[in-house]
């Protein structure tokens, strides 16, 4: 009992611990956080104020757009003013608070993905039925449960870890405040957190990309099957490739992070990893998504432009 002790506050070791690279670090930062709040931010603007985006793809694209910038500001400031500080100490509150809105936004994204899925297949598989299926109310309730669910869920993860006991060693081997980095410091029983990250998170992310893939596997077989033109068939596909590119992004750091086991994940790795899915997907998905979007491009040129040159 003399070695566990209930925790006021984590030291946050982050990335390097060699001086000279941290303002390096910091500033490759900064800038992909900058351009994921211009990138996502100018995608929210176009969807709200250009009337012929106000549909449920675009809608979809908004939410997602909104979840990206708060995604990278659960975990980048702090690592950001870390890098610049001596002081690399969170609360316990802090730390379980980021903790929480990093699983709450990492879930409701999976499910948004899942959701943008079903609706390019009703899309491109009930292009007549299309606005009856997926009408605003519809949206909005589906939204709105992505949302809900992945809040509850996230409020799972921080009860559970808030009621560990830590050791007195409290020098948390990460750049931000996550469950596994924390169970590393954990005394006592454990089992169940480590069930809910290897059962309840994995099963849940597998489920929503399973549901995805399905998605596309039921898109390209209606296309195929219906005998379309080869013309067809790659315009309908190219609707949904800037959406699977996201979603490959996303999973493929996701499951590199979550599913192997802690003991043959090298610290290393796992921090490139996390690196990757925190702060270089928020700001590469506005550029995938306009750089492959017609409608997005015309739209910022609309809107943007005017504003430049009125």
């Amino acid at each position: 009992m003399d070695n566990i002790t209930r925790a006021n506050e984590f030291l946050l070791l982050g990335l390097t611990c060699i001086q000279e690279l941290q303002p390096v670090i910091f500033m490759v930062f900064l800038i992909l956080y900058m351009i994921n709040l211009l990138g996502n931010g100018a995608i929210l603007v176009i969807v709200i104020s250009e009337p012929r985006l106000h549909s449920p793809m675009y809608f979809f694209l908004g939410n997602l757009s909104c979840l990206d910038i708060c995604y990278s500001s659960v975990t980048l400031p702090k690592l950001m003013s870390n890098l610049l500080s001596t002081c690399k100490a969170i609360s316990f509150l802090g730390c379980i608070t980021q903790l929480h809105f990093f699983h709450f936004l990492g879930c409701t994204e999976a499910m948004l993905l899942t959701i943008m899925g079903f609706d390019r297949f009703v899309a491109i598989c009930y292009p007549l039925r299309y606005m009856v299926i997926m009408s605003p109310q519809v949206c909005i309730l589906l939204a709105f449960v992505a949302w809900l669910t992945s809040f509850f869920y996230a409020l799972m993860h921080s009860v559970m870890t808030a009621r560990l006991n830590f050791c007195r060693c409290q020098k948390l081997n990460y750049f931000f405040c996550d469950v596994k980095p924390l169970l590393e410091l954990a005394c006592g029983d454990k089992w169940l957190n480590q069930w809910l990250i290897f059962i309840v998170t994995c099963s849940l992310a597998m489920a929503a990309c399973f549901l995805t893939l399905l998605s596309y596997f039921y898109i390209i077989g209606f296309l195929l099957f219906k005998h379309q033109s080869c013309s067809a068939l790659h315009k309908a596909l190219s609707t949904c490739a800037s959406h699977f590119m996201v979603v490959c992004l996303f999973y493929g750091t996701v499951g590199l992070t979550y599913i192997p086991p802690t003991s043959t994940t090298s610290v290393i790795q796992e921090r490139f990893v996390a690196v990757i899915h925190t702060t270089v997907t928020p700001p590469l998905n506005p550029l995938i998504y306009t750089l492959r979007n017609k409608e997005v491009m015309l739209a910022l040129r609309r809107i943007f432009g005017r504003k430049l040159f009125a």
